[in-house]
């Protein structure tokens, strides 16, 4: 790695955040060429976005390659496999997210520049989650990313319910940024730095029963319960989906969990690791209750958006019980929280892209019975669609099921079999729920012949996402290989 860095670049740390800086200037340069340009083309910002994208993800593979280890910013940014590994998850979804919207802002007949200038800011924000050692360099990343969701969320300014859930959104999330912001001013307090490093060092010397490091850990996670929608700091998360654009919906139900997740990896495996057995059982909890509403409120649902809504909040259940095993030491429950993180992304982008196909401005698209009669519409997007609900649901051979399989392995692994077998319980409610849609595609009438919205991004995004969910549901050992060596660094 010593031959990587040139005296300019080691100095500065400017080349540990390449990445960064190429979406950053793509960014920039989106609003730029949006703002000369007399007439909006359409394709012209999404395919800069992508170019962005290509360039940002091209120099992830080349330092993943070289197998870094590197601290800069004294000691406050880290480029290792385990920031690495997300940052090419974030990077790919963002990508995704940005093939779907180009026919979904057609159908809405919304072309402005600053909606994937966001989509990469917040992919910037995101990244430096995947990154920061720093409680400072941490809390900026993570509101850099939320302001982005806020007004993507809000894009369509002329839609009321896209307003008010922007609004909601806002709100609550400034108010779990308040606790969050409150919960590290404490552990600085405590420890005089902010590098998780040195709060490590600090809290190792003080006693389990010290309460300001509770009221610090308590805090600390409630603002990271929000941003990864457990319960009981879920609310945000059904109204955002369903009132926020159906491409939105999609990217904040998958990037930025990512994002999120980093933050609160780095936070409890390294910041409060000598805490472990404490907020376990906190998360522990948390896990249980997550999972069991999530699921639950998932069967009554009968809009689309809010039924992903309350079907991400299960699956955060699910990643909570590898974090769970984790702190016990175990490496199968991070590596399986880094495999889930990724089959996640495919099978859930690929589920909302069958939902833009299906959409019709202010018509079709955000109810079940919208998808109602698809297989005989369109055979091969109801087959596509029964394959990400089978992987969401964890039957094997789809991606899914490698997810689920490697997070009660951990479980068992570590002696927690009654939340292994809860977990196998809710999977079956999860399988109920799923088959909801899969009997409306299958069996129930159509009720109207309407235009399926096609679009060269679609059909790509669909392929990719299609590819990956079998791919590595029928051979994943690549995966299982980058998962191990991305959770080293933690160990």
């Amino acid at each position: 790695m010593s031959g990587l860095w040139n005296p300019f670049f080691q100095r500065l740390d400017y080349l540990a955040i390449a990445p960064e800086i190429i979406l950053t200037i793509f960014g920039l340069g989106i609003l730029l060429i949006d703002f000369m340009l007399e007439r909006r083309d359409k394709y012209l910002n999404a395919v800069t976005a992508l170019v962005g994208l290509g360039f940002a993800g091209y120099k992830l593979l080349k330092f993943w390659s070289q197998n870094p280890n590197y601290s800069g910013f004294d000691g406050r940014f880290s480029l290792d496999a385990f920031s690495l590994f997300l940052k090419i998850v974030m990077v790919i979804a963002t990508a995704i997210v940005v093939l779907i919207s180009v026919k979904y802002l057609e159908i809405e007949n919304v072309h402005l520049g600053e909606y994937y200038a966001l989509l990469l800011l917040a992919a910037v924000g995101m990244m430096f989650l995947a990154s920061g050692t720093d409680l400072i360099v941490l809390f900026i990343a993570l509101e850099l990313m939320a302001l982005c969701e806020y007004v993507l969320t809000g894009f369509l300014r002329s839609n009321r319910r896209s307003n008010e859930a922007a609004m909601k959104f806002f709100l609550l999330g400034a108010f779990s940024s308040g606790l969050l912001l409150y919960g590290m001013s404490l552990l600085y307090g405590l420890s005089g730095s902010t590098r998780l490093a040195d709060i490590q060092t600090a809290l190792a010397a003080r006693p389990r029963s010290d309460a300001m490091v509770w009221l610090a850990m308590i805090t600390l996670l409630a603002g990271l319960f929000f941003k990864i929608a457990a319960v009981p700091f879920h609310q945000w998360t059904p109204d955002a989906y369903e009132g926020a654009p159906t491409s939105i919906t999609a990217f904040i139900s998958v990037a930025p969990k990512v994002g999120s997740f980093a933050i609160f990896l780095r936070l409890l495996l390294v910041g409060l690791k000598p805490f472990e057995g404490q907020w376990q059982l906190l998360v522990i909890g948390v896990a249980i209750a997550t999972m069991t509403l999530g699921n639950l409120a998932a069967v009554t649902q009968s809009n689309i958006k809010r039924f992903f809504g309350y079907s991400t909040i299960s699956h955060v259940g699910y990643l909570l019980l590898g974090v769970i095993a984790a702190a016990d030491g175990n490496r199968v429950g991070l590596q399986a929280v880094m495999i889930y993180l990724f089959v996640y992304a495919f099978m859930n982008l690929g589920a909302f892209a069958v939902i833009i196909v299906m959409r019709r401005k202010d018509i079709i698209g955000d109810e079940l019975d919208d998808l109602s009669g698809l297989m005989s519409r369109a055979p091969g997007l109801a087959l596509l669609m029964l394959i990400y609900l089978l992987s969401l649901a964890g039957i094997p051979p789809t991606a899914g099921f490698i997810g689920k399989y490697y997070i009660f392995l951990s479980l068992v692994e570590t002696g927690h079999y009654y939340l292994a077998v809860l977990g196998v319980v809710y999977a079956v409610v999860a399988l109920y729920y799923y088959f909801r849609i899969v009997v409306a595609m299958f069996m129930k009438r159509a009720p109207e012949q309407a235009p399926l919205a096609r679009g060269p991004g679609l059909t790509l995004a669909l392929a990719v996402t299609l590819a990956m969910t079998v791919a590595v549901g029928v051979y994943p050992e690549p995966l299982i290989r980058l998962a191990q060596t991305a959770v080293a660094p933690l160990f």
